[in-house]
C-alpha cells in the first residue's frame, strides 16, 4: 500500500486504505469470520489518517478594494472585479465573450456543475465598465474579451496582490467574495445559489470562512447595542 501510493496525496492514500480496508471487512464477514484485516492496526491507520484541513485564506474587503483600486490595466482590473464582486472562477472569466454579457449579467456556457449554462450577476458600475471595455477594444462578438491563457490569468491576480504584499490566488477572490456577501447579511441561499452557484448549502458552509473572535463580539454589538 505504501509503495503504489508513494508521492501521492495523504487524502488519496487515504481514500485507498479505506477502500482496501472496506474489502477485507467483506471478506470477514461474507467469507471466513476468523479472519483478521490487516488494516485494523494503529500504527497503519495513523499513518494513512486523512490530511488536516488547511485552513482557507479570507481577505478583508479593504484589502480587496486597494488591490483593484492599484490596477490601473483596465483588462486586469475588470477581471480582478469579476471575480472579487461576483464570485466568478478565473476560467469563467477567461471564457466571457461579448455574445455572453447580457445587460447586468454574464452567462457561463458549460459551467463546472455540468448544465447547460449558468448565470452570474454583475454590480451595476461592473457591468458599465465591462461594456464600454468591449465598445473600446472594438472586441468581436464571438470572440473571448480576455484572450490570455490561465496561466497568465494566475499571474494577473498574483502581481496585483505583490502590490500590497499579499499572497493571493484566483480562488481567494471569489471566496472574498462570498464570505463578503455572507458576513453582510445576506442570506445563505442567496449566496450558495445565485452567488457560488453551488448545488448544496453543505458545500457552501465549508466554503465559507471562518468567524474570528472579535468579528462575532462585532456582529453581537451590531444585533444588540
Amino acid at each position: 500500500m505504501s509503495k503504489i501510493s508513494d508521492g501521492a496525496k495523504q487524502n488519496t492514500m487515504k481514500l485507498r486504505f479505506t477502500l482496501l480496508s472496506a474489502f477485507f471487512n467483506f471478506v470477514k464477514n461474507s467469507l471466513d469470520p476468523n479472519f483478521q484485516n490487516p488494516c485494523d492496526n494503529p500504527v497503519l491507520r495513523k499513518l494513512f489518517r486523512a490530511a488536516k484541513t488547511a485552513q482557507l485564506k479570507i481577505l478583508e474587503k479593504d484589502v480587496v478594494d486597494e488591490i483593484i483600486f492599484r490596477t490601473q490595466n483596465l483588462r486586469n482590473r475588470l477581471m480582478l472585479e469579476l471575480m472579487a464582486r461576483s464570485c466568478m472562477r478565473i476560467g469563467e472569466v477567461l471564457k466571457l465573450t461579448p455574445l455572453d454579457i447580457d445587460d447586468r449579467k454574464a452567462i457561463i456556457r458549460e459551467p463546472k456543475s455540468g448544465k447547460e449554462a449558468e448565470v452570474v450577476f454583475l454590480p451595476q458600475k461592473v457591468a458599465n465598465r465591462l461594456r464600454k471595455y468591449i465598445r473600446e477594444k472594438e472586441i468581436d462578438s464571438g470572440a473571448r474579451i480576455f484572450p490570455i491563457t490561465y496561466a497568465a490569468g494566475r499571474l494577473v491576480v498574483k502581481k496585483a496582490g505583490d502590490m500590497l504584499g499579499v499572497n493571493i490566488r484566483p480562488h481567494d477572490l471569489r471566496r472574498h467574495a462570498a464570505t463578503y456577501a455572507s458576513r453582510s447579511g445576506t442570506p445563505i441561499e442567496i449566496v450558495s445559489k445565485v452567488l457560488l452557484r453551488h448545488s448544496n448549502l453543505s458545500t457552501t458552509q465549508r466554503y465559507l470562512g471562518k468567524i474570528s473572535d472579535a468579528e462575532a463580539m462585532r456582529w453581537i454589538d451590531n444585533l444588540h447595542g
